[in-house]
């Protein structure tokens, strides 16, 4: 009988030993084939530590080796650790050439904007709206809307590469960016689906984008500015068609404002009866 339990306990120290040195290494080896912003390490370093802005440039740069090395010297010094081909396309020599910066991620990161914060004070471009929103879209209907690394061209207009306010630090990624999910405001909402020109109705009619839309803090990106679409045939405020669309006041001659026809032009219309 204590033969049989001294065999027991030498299988199960057997066990252990197999597991520890042998399976234990495989199952938290470190993939370092690739860079993930959401690892724990990583989520845990402020973004300015790895990305340094030196210009306005829209293009990121990848980190310097001295900013992997704090973390990573081990990796870095050892051979057949697949961690410089992350930014490398090449290993070899005293310079190896280095990947082009990506213009999209594999990665999800959303864009934190407050409208109502970029229109008031010191916060708001000196040509308010059209800073950012300037190009006419879909033959003048839609407005432009900044994305993409581009995006960083009109935004770095005020955020440059040491920006405060009051003391808070306006030029790192952290500022605008979360690693979240982000879907983009579409340049083909409902409001725009009517025989409607934002060309003919800013400059031509002294129409600023206040005279239609408010802003209002707080809300998802998407609902931050209000359309006019829920209260145009319902003049309330500022933002109503109806408030201009009233069959007195006349864009060039035509009184015809009260033909529902002239701005619903679609086939699937129909007058109520």
């Amino acid at each position: 009988m204590k033969i049989l339990t001294r065999m027991r306990g030498f299988s199960f120290c057997l066990f252990l030993f197999t597991f520890t040195f042998l399976l234990l290494p495989f199952s938290f080896a470190q993939d370092y084939s690739k860079f993930l912003h959401s690892s724990q390490r990583h989520a845990s370093v402020a973004c300015s530590a790895c990305h340094h802005r030196n210009d306005n440039s829209a293009q990121p740069i990848f980190p310097s080796h001295k900013d992997c090395t704090g973390c990573h010297l081990t990796q870095f010094t050892t051979p057949n650790v697949p961690l410089c081909s992350i930014c490398h396309t090449s290993v070899n020599g005293n310079d190896p050439p280095r990947k082009a910066f990506p213009g999209s991620f594999k990665e999800s990161f959303n864009m934190k904007f407050d409208h109502a914060q970029h229109m008031t004070g010191a916060a708001r471009p000196k040509s308010g709206c059209v800073a950012c929103h300037s190009s006419p879209l879909r033959r003048g209907v839609a407005l432009s809307i900044p994305a993409g690394l581009s995006a960083h061209n009109q935004c770095y207009t005020c955020h440059t590469p040491n920006a405060q306010a009051n003391g808070r630090d306006l030029a790192s990624c952290k500022t605008c960016h979360d690693q979240k999910p982000y879907a983009r405001t579409p340049t083909s909402a409902a409001a725009f689906g009517l025989s409607f020109s934002h060309a003919q109705h800013s400059p031509r009619q002294r129409l600023a984008c206040a005279d239609c839309h408010n802003y209002t803090a707080g809300p998802p990106q998407r609902r931050q500015v209000s359309s006019t679409r829920a209260l145009e045939h319902f003049p309330s405020g500022n933002n109503t068609c109806a408030n201009c669309h009233n069959g007195k006041r006349s864009f060039g001659g035509d009184l015809n404002f009260k033909d529902c026809r002239r701005c619903h032009a679609g086939q699937t219309f129909r007058l109520g009866t």
